[in-house]
C-alpha cells in the first residue's frame, strides 16, 4: 500500500457541523436464521449483549455470519454517562447472581470457539462486579472447557485488588479500553481517566504476563494523528499487546459529535504504524469494535485449545454419523 497522508485538526471551540457519512459506511444487512436463533436466545436467557445496547454497526455480521457475540453482565444500566456511549444510564438493579451460568449455557448452545464478556461500568459495587466477572468466567470454562474467553471490564474504580479478583480466574484475553486520546478523555468519558486506564493494563500484565493485553481507541472525535500515535506510544509503554482501532459514530444527538470520518486508506496507514510500534496485533478499520474478529487475537495456547475442540466435534460428528 502506498502511503496515505494522515491529518486531523484539533476541535476548535466553534460548534461543528453535521458530517454526512461517507459510503464505506454503509452497512449490510443479515437477517438469516442465524441472527433471528441468537436475538431469540439472547432474550429466552434474559441476556444483554453490547451488541444490541451499544448499538454495534457489525452486528449482522457477527450475528448472521459468524455467529459470535459480546455479553453485557450485571444489567444493562450504567452508572456513567459516557459522550460516546449509547447504553442507558441511571441506578442499577441489584445483582443477578445466576447471570454466569445462563451466560455459560448460552456459549455452549451458540457453540462458540471464543467469547467474549463485557459489563456496564458498576461504580455502585465495591467490588466493580469483579466477582460476577470471575464466575461467569469459570462457569464458562466448566460447561465448555475448549472456549477462548475474553474480558472487557471497566478500570473497576481503579481497585487492585477487583483486577486481581477477575484475573485469577484466567481470562484468555484481558481487553480494557482506552476510548480516546488523552486530551479528550476528560470530556468523552465519565469518571474514568487516561493514566488509571493505562495503569489497570499494566498490573494486568504484571500479574498474568502470559495473559495478552488490549485496547481500543475510537478515532473522528478531534484528535490529531499525532495524538493517535501518542496513545499507541502509552499503550505499548505499559504492555499492551492488542490494539484495535475504529471510527466513532455518533449514536444520537446527545452524543459527541463526529469531527472526521477516517477513510479506509488511512485506517490502513493507522494499523501499518501501530505494527511498527510492536503491537502482535492490530485490528483498524471504519466499522472495527473492540472485539471485533476478536477470535481471531487469542494467543498460541488459546489457539490450541480452540483446535483441540474442533477435533473433538470432528470426532463426534464421525461416531453419529
Amino acid at each position: 500500500m502506498e502511503s496515505v497522508a494522515l491529518s486531523c485538526k484539533p476541535e476548535t471551540g466553534r460548534k461543528s457541523e453535521h458530517i454526512r457519512k461517507p459510503d464505506w459506511l454503509k452497512i449490510k444487512l443479515n437477517t438469516n436464521e442465524n441472527y433471528t436463533g441468537l436475538k431469540k436466545l439472547m432474550r429466552e436467557k434474559n441476556l444483554n449483549t453490547v451488541c444490541e445496547e451499544a448499538r454495534c454497526p457489525n452486528i449482522h455480521e457477527c450475528w448472521g455470519e459468524r455467529r459470535t457475540a459480546t455479553f453485557m453482565i450485571l444489567g444493562a444500566v450504567c452508572t456513567r454517562a459516557c459522550r460516546f456511549c449509547a447504553v442507558k444510564t441511571g441506578l442499577p438493579n441489584e445483582l443477578d447472581t445466576a447471570e454466569p451460568e445462563r451466560v455459560a449455557e448460552s456459549v455452549e448452545l451458540m457453540n462458540l470457539k471464543h467469547a467474549v464478556v463485557t459489563a456496564v461500568a458498576r461504580d455502585d459495587l465495591k467490588d466493580g462486579g469483579s466477582a460476577i466477572f470471575a464466575e461467569t468466567i469459570r462457569a464458562i470454562r466448566r460447561k465448555n472447557p475448549f472456549t477462548t474467553i475474553e474480558v472487557l471490564p471497566s478500570d473497576m474504580g481503579g481497585d487492585i485488588e477487583n483486577l486481581q479478583r477477575l484475573m485469577d480466574a484466567k481470562p484468555d484475553i484481558l481487553n480494557h479500553n482506552i476510548e480516546t486520546v488523552r486530551r479528550l478523555t476528560p470530556r468523552i468519558r465519565a469518571r474514568a481517566t487516561y493514566d488509571r486506564s493505562l495503569e489497570l493494563l499494566q498490573r494486568a500484565k504484571e500479574m498474568y504476563p502470559e495473559i495478552p493485553t488490549k485496547s481500543s481507541l475510537m478515532v473522528g472525535l478531534g484528535e490529531t494523528v499525532e495524538e493517535i500515535i501518542e496513545t499507541m506510544d502509552d499503550l505499548r509503554a505499559h504492555d499492551v499487546d492488542i490494539m484495535t482501532i475504529g471510527q466513532y459514530l455518533q449514536p444520537t444527538k446527545k452524543h459527541a459529535k463526529v469531527v472526521k470520518y477516517y477513510s479506509p486508506d488511512e485506517f490502513g496507514e493507522l494499523r501499518k504504524i501501530a505494527m511498527t510500534k510492536g503491537f502482535s496485533h492490530c485490528e483498524a478499520g471504519p466499522l472495527v469494535r473492540s472485539s471485533y474478529h476478536a477470535d481471531e487475537q487469542v494467543n498460541a495456547s488459546a489457539k490450541e485449545r480452540q483446535r483441540q475442540g474442533d477435533e473433538l466435534l470432528k470426532l463426534e460428528g464421525q461416531a453419529s454419523s
